[in-house]
């Protein structure tokens, strides 16, 4: 196969607002290394990760929520999720999809000419369970927004779906990340989960992940979201903003407490996400959209028996499992949108509105 030398491609020039991104049809198409394949993008799957590492809003100096846009002050020395700089220009995009065209010498040559999904964290392999030593696909190296490619051959794995390459683009960063905290609160069957933002990419994959694990799931979103959110199958659903949290539940699911709360939205309510977890109760989190800065009653999380885990860097298994839940037919896509490459821009403010169920994807 005769490659091109160069490549359209979405580049992160700096932090900020959108003008740090430029739209680009003359870029240097990569070469893999030893260990690498070169991977022509079909489809790239549209995250708060990258919007967040845009704007800088992982800085310790931005306490407000995300907005999408740049913040006045932002410490150039923790921009990013790792909380280190990391190079410029980048291409992000870490939810790739597309067919295997080369490889590096050390690389699994077998993998040319299959179909494959982006495994996102980076790891030492020699030491792939220290999470000291992990990066981000589209952070801390270059990622999907563009035609082609470049990542560890022990980081793809070939699907074997009928979903289109657009579909499968919307679950690696959302259902690994889902299934992390899942996994973290030991979420089996016989719990009941309360789920903030469940129409975002990590909240609707947080509905069919614990549902599969046999959990009663109580969604929380904005009610004009409901009836789509319907067809996964919530045991309840409920307002993204309510009074009086525990009496809603005793009201529609018999019981005003619940074992597990997977949290992506923080902010104001963090309170009353505690308040209601029954004794031994577990919360977990992986984001925090609505403000990163809570109250936190410290008599609560302790005379309640509370477990609390902070979830980001995944086990290396979650990832060959999610493709396993996929191959099976466990799992269903949500495509919010889709986004050509040149209108980046507008798929990104469209993104940033939260308007949408499910996940947004570029494609080139």
């Amino acid at each position: 196969m005769t490659l091109p030398d160069t490549m359209r491609a979405v580049v992160l020039m700096g932090h900020g607002d959108l003008d740090q991104l430029a739209y680009r049809t003359d870029w240097p198409r990569p070469e893999p290394s030893a260990d690498q394949v070169l991977i022509k993008v079909e489809a790239c799957g549209m995250n708060n990760t990258d919007i967040n590492t845009r704007s800088g809003w992982y800085s310790k100096t931005v306490s407000e929520a995300t907005t999408g846009g740049g913040y006045e002050e932002v410490d150039e020395d923790d921009p990013t999720w790792g909380g280190a700089p990391i190079s410029l220009p980048r291409i992000q995009g870490a939810d790739v999809v597309g067919t295997v065209v080369a490889v590096g010498a050390n690389a699994d040559a077998s993998l040319v000419g299959k179909r494959v999904m982006t495994d996102n964290w980076l790891r030492d392999w020699d030491d792939p369970l220290n999470k000291d030593k992990t990066g981000y696909f589209g952070s801390e190296a270059d990622g999907g927004y563009a035609e082609y490619t470049v990542i560890d051959h022990r980081n793809v794995q070939a699907v074997n779906s009928d979903m289109s390459s657009v579909e499968l683009a919307t679950f690696s960063c959302s259902y690994t990340t889902a299934e992390g905290m899942l996994s973290r609160a030991n979420v089996a069957d016989g719990d009941t989960v309360l789920i903030t933002g469940a129409s975002g990419g990590v909240g609707s994959a947080l509905i069919q992940l614990a549902k599969r694990r046999g959990a009663k799931v109580v969604a929380m979103s904005s009610e004009s979201k409901h009836a789509q959110l319907a067809e996964l199958n919530p045991d309840v659903l409920l307002p993204r903003n309510v009074d009086d949290l525990a009496a809603e539940l005793k009201k529609t699911t018999g019981h005003d407490k619940v074992t597990v709360v997977a949290d992506v939205v923080g902010g104001g309510a963090f309170g009353s996400l505690l308040d209601v977890l029954e004794r031994g109760g577990r919360y977990t989190c992986s984001g925090a959209i609505a403000g990163p800065i809570v109250d936190f009653d410290l008599r609560t999380f302790y005379l309640k028996d509370i477990t609390m885990t902070g979830s980001t860097v995944v086990l290396p298994h979650i990832f060959e499992d999610l493709v396993r839940y996929i191959e099976a037919g466990d799992l269903r896509a949500l495509v919010a949108e889709t986004v050509p490459l040149a209108d980046f821009h507008a798929g990104q403010v469209a993104f940033v509105k939260k308007s949408h169920i499910g996940n947004f994807v570029v494609v080139p």
